[in-house]
C-alpha cells in the first residue's frame, strides 16, 4: 500500500495546484478566459522548452511518430479544447450547470478504468462513486440556490444560452475524460520517459498550439488595458504555468503511473475540493452546510476508493488441532 499512498499524495498535491486555476479569473478579471488560456499555455510552453532543452536530443531519439501524435491530441484535448469549452460553458450556461456536468469526470474515468484487465470491479467502487456524486450534487445545489441566468428572450422553450452551455460542458467532460484515460495508458507504455519529461513534452506541444489560440484571443478582442493590468496578467499566467501546468501535470503523471485508472478517476475530485477551499479564503468566509457536506463526501469518496483497492491479506492455512 506504500505505492498507493504515494500516488494518492501526488494526486492531492496535483489537485491543490490545479485548484489555483479557478482563482485566475478573479486575480486577472480585466482579461477574458480565452486570453488567460492563451497566456497560460504560452508561458507553459516557454518554460517547458527551457527545462527540456538539455535532454532534448535524448528524448527526441526515444520518441517516434506515434508518440508525437499522441502528445498532439493529448495536449489539444486535455489543455486547449477542454479549457476553451469549460470557459464557454461557464460564461453562457452558468457555474452551477457546468460544475454539475464536469463534476462527473471521476465517475466517467472510474467506470472506463473498471474495464481494464485486472481492475477492481465496479460493484466494489459503488460506495465511492455514490459519495463522489453526492458531493458534486451538494456543490451544484449550493450554486443553484443563487440567481439563474440564461433565459430566452420570449421565455418559451429551451433557452439557447443554457443549451449551448450544456453542450459545451458535456464536450469538456468528454474531452478531459478521453485525455485522462489516454494519458494514463500512454504513460504505462512509455517506461523510458519519466512522468516529468512527459509533462514537459506536453507543454512544448501545448505551447505551439497556444500560438494559434493567441491570435483570436488578443488580436480580435478589444484591449486598452493599463500597464498594471498587464503586469498582473503576466504574474497570473506565469504562476499558473509553473504551479498548475508544470508542477501539477508532473505530479498527475507520476500518480497515473502509481495508481490504477479506477483510482486515478477519484483523484480528480481534489481539484474541485481545493478550488472550494481557495474560494473560501478569497471570500474570507467559512463553508456553508452544503459545502461542508460536499467536502466530507469528497474525502469519503477517495478513502472508500483506496479501501476498495487494498489487496486482500493472504489466507493462512488452517493448522490441524492438537491431538
Amino acid at each position: 500500500m506504500g505505492t498507493t499512498w504515494l500516488g494518492v499524495a501526488c494526486g492531492i498535491v496535483a489537485g491543490a495546484m490545479w485548484g489555483l486555476v479557478f482563482l485566475a479569473p478573479e486575480l486577472a478579471s480585466a482579461f477574458t478566459p480565452l486570453q488567460l488560456a492563451a497566456g497560460r499555455y504560452l508561458a507553459y510552453g516557454l518554460f517547458a522548452v527551457l527545462l527540456v532543452a538539455p535532454r532534448w536530443r535524448t528524448l527526441r531519439a526515444g520518441l517516434g511518430r506515434r508518440e508525437w501524435w499522441a502528445l498532439a491530441w493529448l495536449s489539444l484535448l486535455g489543455n486547449i479544447l477542454y479549457y476553451a469549452l469549460l470557459a464557454t460553458a461557464v460564461q453562457v450556461g452558468g457555474m452551477a450547470m457546468t460544475s454539475l456536468v464536469i463534476g462527473f469526470l471521476p465517475v466517467a474515468v472510474t467506470v472506463i478504468g473498471s474495464r481494464d484487465h485486472g481492475a477492481v470491479p465496479v460493484r466494489k467502487l459503488v460506495p465511492s462513486l455514490l459519495l463522489g456524486a453526492t458531493g458534486i450534487l451538494c456543490i451544484g445545489w449550493q450554486s443553484l440556490s443563487g440567481p439563474l441566468g440564461g433565459v430566452s428572450g420570449d421565455g418559451r422553450g429551451i433557452p439557447v444560452a443554457e443549451l449551448t452551455g450544456l453542450l459545451c460542458a458535456v464536450g469538456a467532460l468528454v474531452s478531459w475524460t478521453v485525455y485522462a484515460v489516454g494519458n494514463s495508458r500512454w504513460l504505462a507504455r512509455l517506461g523510458h520517459v519519466s512522468a516529468h519529461d512527459w509533462s514537459l513534452l506536453t507543454g512544448v506541444v501545448t505551447g505551439a498550439q497556444a500560438l494559434l489560440l493567441a491570435v483570436p484571443a488578443f488580436l480580435f478582442t478589444p484591449s486598452g488595458h493599463a500597464a498594471a493590468d498587464w503586469l498582473r496578467f503576466a504574474a497570473v499566467v506565469t504562476g499558473l504555468a509553473i504551479l498548475a501546468s508544470i508542477v501539477g501535470n508532473a505530479l498527475w503523471n507520476r500518480m497515473s503511473r502509481l495508481l490504477p485508472l479506477t483510482l486515478v478517476g477519484q483523484m480528480i475530485l481534489f481539484e474541485t475540493l481545493f478550488a472550494l477551499l481557495y474560494g473560501f479564503l478569497w471570500e474570507q468566509r467559512l463553508p456553508t452546510g452544503m459545502e461542508l457536506a460536499a467536502l466530507v463526501c469528497v474525502t469519503g469518496s477517495v478513502l472508500s476508493c483506496v479501501a476498495a483497492h487494498r489487496p486482500k491479506p493472504p489466507e493462512t492455512a488452517r493448522q490441524p488441532a492438537p491431538a
